[in-house]
């Protein structure tokens, strides 16, 4: 297992490893794993999205290959979308939750996927041909970008959703404070991502593969809350969701059995980490 030792290299680490899971989505790769690593990232398993709180019908509706099993939850479920708003996708990927926005704000509204790995955006503006198509609007687009530096005005957003991705950053508290900058007064964050309930041990933690799978990066729930907190959010609602890591044990997905394995005895990955949903307003004034 390599550490990554500097924010510079986790962004690589991460960008090449999401490059090939956007890349096997397109053409499948000999070594069975999206990184090299011969495991999955994020769950990366078919059908986790029914498990972490999708419909039938919002997902019968997306372009071929958007869904790469990549959510560790449904931010779309708890941003109640309205007509109009502008909505922003921070790690937006092939654009799964873009378009399962999109219908949702109408025509007079906006959804911008914002992305750092150029083949998941290319993939993404492939599959909006697709949606435009079926739904008959063309409100959805996607800008390369880091999350830490978000390529959207001060103060132009009506919601912020992401999923699975804010952990993966190495400057956390970077992406709090651009979240608090790019909101209008009033507008809403709906995040789903993974959280620590504890620390995780030493070997786990450092392991690139985990790493890509969204696990090595996370931190304390307490801590994130804190971290909204000093960016200048407000109303802050975490909500504790199991689902996931019950779901990826269920599908005998390979990171789990992975991380697993290196976890203490008698100690199962539910009692490190969860999947938390993440709610907060900022200030009207």
């Amino acid at each position: 297992m390599t550490k990554p030792e500097t924010e510079q290299n986790v962004r690589e680490t991460v960008r090449a490893g999401y490059a090939r899971i956007a890349i096997g989505g397109d053409q499948p790769q000999a070594d069975g794993g999206c990184c090299g690593s011969g495991v999955s990232c994020c769950g990366g398993e078919t059908g986790i999205a029914e498990r972490v709180g999708y419909s039938a019908d919002e997902l019968k509706v997306l372009p071929d290959g958007a869904d790469m099993g990549l959510s560790c939850g449904n931010p779309t479920a708890i941003a109640s979308l309205k007509a109009g708003e502008v909505v922003l996708d921070l790690g937006s990927g092939g654009g799964f939750d873009c378009f399962i926005a999109g219908p949702k704000v109408g025509p007079t509204g906006r959804v911008i996927g914002v992305d750092m790995t150029p083949e998941m955006l290319g993939k993404a503006r492939r599959n909006t041909a697709s949606y435009r198509d079926h739904s008959g609007l063309d409100n959805v687009e996607f800008r390369l970008g880091e999350i830490e530096h978000i390529p959207v005005g001060d103060g132009s957003v009506d919601v912020l959703i992401s999923n699975c991705v804010l952990n993966l950053s190495p400057d956390k508290p970077q992406v709090w404070r651009e979240i608090a900058r790019v909101l209008k007064p009033g507008g809403r964050v709906a995040v789903s991502d993974l959280a620590l309930l504890r620390p995780l041990p030493g070997e786990v933690r450092e392991s690139v593969e985990a790493l890509i799978g969204c696990i090595a990066g996370a931190v304390l729930v307490s801590e994130t809350e804190q971290l909204m907190l000093d960016a200048g959010l407000s109303d802050i609602v975490l909500t504790q969701k199991p689902s996931y890591v019950e779901a990826l044990g269920q599908m005998q997905d390979p990171l789990y059995r992975t991380l697993t394995e290196a976890l203490p005895d008698e100690t199962k990955l539910a009692d490190f980490i969860t999947s938390l949903d993440i709610a907060a307003q900022k200030p009207s004034s």
